[in-house]
């Protein structure tokens, strides 16, 4: 099926995910664009709802049938409950990426991040597993590339606090690369749903607690990261088990908060990764 009209009811659906970076909350929907990210989530299992292609990557993959690239594309859309085609330059209009991508998907939105919206205390959280805690951090781009160094180093679960930037954006999954897929990811909790982590809370800070490169860091334990100019709240300082800084020998203010997760989620991966060998 080709759409061409921008009045297309599924045109205005991906247009308003693409307004709206909170919109998949009131849809269940998530837009996932790129030949990239589709194929990360299908090896996850992700089934896609409805699988979009490009006029030109549809015809590109028509005649890739044989070209080992092409069939977890060709696969992700063999499952979907729907196809369809956009005119390239409706593609283009919809597109967030500076080049448009030849395929996109809309996927639910996993079962575990409806039941945690709108339930605060109540929201359920994994237990006993390495997490990170987001503190009202704002930026897409810094919460998509923390939640792909968490993926990345061995952590399972990523918890937003409410206030925090919507974690299945278009921008902040594009930041992601396909960590999302991966992972437990909550967001929109209250602090006191953090109780039922069942591991030590380690703070961030600027200016006190150990040196992270000096630390005695547990394992498992839930990494909290706050927001980009003011901070851990006061609330979560008050439930660390360990406050941890990073050194800083060139003297600037502070580092930003996606590569301070960088340097703390390593550390702690490190040592874990030490005792095993």
């Amino acid at each position: 099926m080709l759409i061409s009209s921008a009045d297309n009811a599924l045109v205005k659906r991906i247009r308003l995910l693409l307004r709206d970076g909170a919109a998949y909350r009131k849809t269940g929907q998530i837009w996932v664009e790129g030949d990239h990210l589709c194929r990360a989530a299908h090896a996850k299992g992700w089934q896609a709802q409805t699988v979009v292609w490009s006029q030109t990557g549809h015809e590109r993959a028509a005649k890739a049938l044989a070209e080992a690239d092409w069939h977890d594309l060709l696969a992700l859309a063999g499952n979907a409950v729907q196809t369809v085609v956009l005119t390239d330059k409706l593609m283009r209009e919809l597109s967030g990426m500076e080049s448009p991508a030849p395929v996109a998907a809309l996927f639910a939105l996993p079962e575990v991040a409806t039941a945690t919206l709108d339930q605060g205390d109540h929201a359920p959280v994994a237990p006993n597993v390495p997490t990170v805690v987001l503190d009202r951090v704002q930026d897409p781009g810094n919460m998509g590339a923390i939640i792909r160094t968490a993926a990345a180093l061995g952590f399972k679960q990523v918890l937003t606090v409410k206030g925090s930037v919507a974690a299945w954006s278009p921008k902040v999954v594009r930041a992601g690369m396909g960590a999302h897929f991966g992972l437990l990811i909550r967001e929109g909790l209250d602090y006191p749903a953090l109780g039922a982590l069942a591991v030590p809370i380690l703070v961030t800070s600027s200016h006190q607690g150990d040196w992270c490169h000096e630390a005695t860091l547990p394992w498992p334990c839930a990494w909290v990261f706050g927001h980009e100019g003011q901070g851990v709240g006061a609330d979560l300082q008050a439930m660390a088990a360990q406050h941890v800084r990073i050194i800083q020998p060139g003297g600037e203010e502070s580092f930003n908060v996606a590569a301070a997760a960088a340097i703390c989620l390593h550390a702690s991966a490190a040592r874990e990764a030490s005792k095993k060998a």
